[in-house]
C-alpha cells in the first residue's frame, strides 16, 4: 500500500524563513519512518498512514506556537492505485475497518478523547474522499457521524466540514477519519486546511 501526504506551510509574517525551517525540525522524530522530499510548492512524507497526522500535528504546533498567523494545506492519500507500493507504507494496524460503521464511530471517538493536549486552539476544513467501487456515502454519512460526535464539530459547510479545538483532538480526528472510514486496502484521499491565531478569529 501507499500511503503520504503533500503538505505545504504558511506562516503569514516577514520572518517566513525561519519559522518554517523551524517548524521542518519537528519531523526529526519521524525520519526514520517516513520518506520526506521537499521542493518549491511542498514537502511529501511518505510512510504509515497511522504516523501521518502526528507528524503534521507536530510541524504545525511548532510554526503556530510562533504566535504569527498559520495555515496548512495538505492532501492526504492512502492506497492510491496510481502508486506503486512501498514498503515503508504499513498497512493500517488496528484501525477496524472491517468493523460495523457504529463499532467504527465509537473506537475512533474514544480515540480522540484519548489525544494528546498541545495548548494550540486551531481551526480546520476538510472533505473525505473514500474513492472506487463501492458503498461510499455509506462510509461518508458515517465519517459525519463521528465528527459529530468527536468534541471538535464546528459546522458543515458547503464541500467540507469544519473542526475547531486544540490541535491534538483536531488532528487525532482526521486521523481517525483517514484511517478508519472508507475501506481499509482501497483509496482514501482527504483534502485539508488547518489554520491557527487568525486575526479573522479575534476579529
Amino acid at each position: 500500500m501507499f500511503s503520504g501526504a503533500q503538505i505545504s506551510l504558511y506562516p503569514m509574517s516577514d520572518d517566513f524563513v525561519r519559522i518554517i525551517l523551524d517548524a521542518v525540525q519537528a519531523l526529526d522524530p519521524y525520519r526514520d519512518r517516513f520518506r520526506i522530499e521537499t521542493d518549491d510548492v511542498s514537502t511529501l512524507i511518505v510512510g504509515p498512514p497511522e504516523d501521518l497526522f502526528p507528524a503534521m500535528r507536530d510541524v504545525f504546533v511548532r510554526a503556530a506556537h510562533s504566535g504569527v498567523h498559520c495555515v496548512l494545506s495538505a492532501a492526504v492519500s492512502r492506497g492510491c492505485p496510481g502508486e506503486p507500493d512501498d514498503p515503508i507504507c504499513t498497512p493500517i494496524s488496528g484501525a477496524g475497518n472491517a468493523l460495523p460503521l457504529a463499532e467504527r464511530i465509537e473506537a475512533a471517538c474514544a480515540h480522540v478523547a484519548d489525544a494528546a493536549f498541545t495548548g494550540q486552539h486551531v481551526a480546520a476544513q476538510f472533505s473525505l474522499y473514500p474513492l472506487g467501487e463501492g458503498h461510499h456515502m455509506d462510509e461518508i454519512y458515517g465519517c459525519i457521524d463521528f465528527l459529530k460526535s468527536s468534541g471538535v464539530f464546528d459546522c458543515s459547510k458547503n464541500f467540507c466540514t469544519k473542526l475547531g479545538g486544540d490541535a491534538g483532538a483536531v488532528f487525532a480526528t482526521l486521523s481517525e477519519a483517514f484511517l478508519r472510514f472508507g475501506d481499509a486496502r482501497g483509496h482514501v484521499a482527504l483534502d485539508i486546511t488547518v489554520s491557527a491565531n487568525s486575526p479573522s478569529k479575534r476579529a
